[in-house]
């Protein structure tokens, strides 16, 4: 694997077909779907797959863990739809507790398999010091299981074989994977044209997102540091991401 240095600030060529792994229902609102709308314009085909069930978010202790789960799943299939995506996939393990498993490298596995996307999105398997939201330890599992997943294991028809054997699932190689929350991005993307977009997706998000006073000022902040981190004019927005190629 390498890091992939010196690009512009543009979204780059939309993929073909893009997946999107997230700990939990809300991630990718907050983290990425700026880029991800713009590269639906360009025409790409996407998934989400959000790997557990949120149960553990929210801020109502009134409501049941199972019935915060249900509505944290229909809220992230209501905001996908508001991005345009239609596939949203749910792995459903428990919040807070997910380990790099080989069960759940199996899992997103096969998702890769199913799915065959030419890039794909993922949190950083590392900490990044500098935002609280980010040291969840969730996003480090996922991240370091989807980095098994894609590879080797997700191209190597000897790993996990009952997905080839018995789901009929041949392998299939992610050249490209974008980093979300990590701390050395090389890319930033400018989203400030589908902004208002952005914080209406995550406004859906109502159980996770009510409690914020300002939540577009919020956004608005955020990513205008990582505009300016990476060089974009006064005024504009941005994502940030680590991409990595893999030969």
């Amino acid at each position: 694997m390498r890091d992939m240095e010196d690009y512009d600030h543009t979204a780059r060529t939309a993929p073909e077909s893009l997946l999107v792994v997230a700990a939990h229902p809300d991630d990718i609102e907050f983290c990425v779907s700026g880029t991800v709308m713009q590269w639906i314009e360009g025409g790409t085909r996407v998934t989400y797959c959000i790997v557990t069930d949120g149960g553990a978010g929210g801020y109502d202790d009134r409501l049941p863990r199972q019935a915060m789960a249900d509505l944290r799943r229909a809220e992230q299939v209501h905001s996908a739809k508001l991005s345009g995506v239609a596939d949203v996939r749910f792995l459903g393990y428990p919040d807070s507790f997910v380990e790099a498993s080989v069960e759940l490298r199996r899992d997103l596995c096969r998702v890769i398999r199913e799915v065959r996307p030419q890039r794909a999105i993922i949190p950083s398997p590392e900490i990044n010091w500098s935002r609280v939201a980010d040291l969840h330890p969730d996003h480090r599992a996922v991240g370091d299981a989807c980095l098994r997943a894609v590879y080797p294991e997700a191209r190597n028809p000897f790993a996990h074989p009952s997905l080839l054997k018995e789901e009929g699932l041949e392998p299939w190689t992610v050249h490209e994977l974008w980093l979300m929350t990590g701390p050395t991005p090389n890319q930033y993307v400018d989203v400030t044209p589908v902004f208002d977009r952005k914080v209406e997706a995550l406004r859906i998000h109502t159980s996770q997102t009510a409690h914020f006073d300002d939540l577009a000022g919020l956004l608005r902040t955020w990513l205008g540091e990582h505009a300016t981190a990476g060089g974009l004019p006064a005024g504009r927005m941005a994502e940030a991401f680590q991409i990595v190629h893999i030969d």
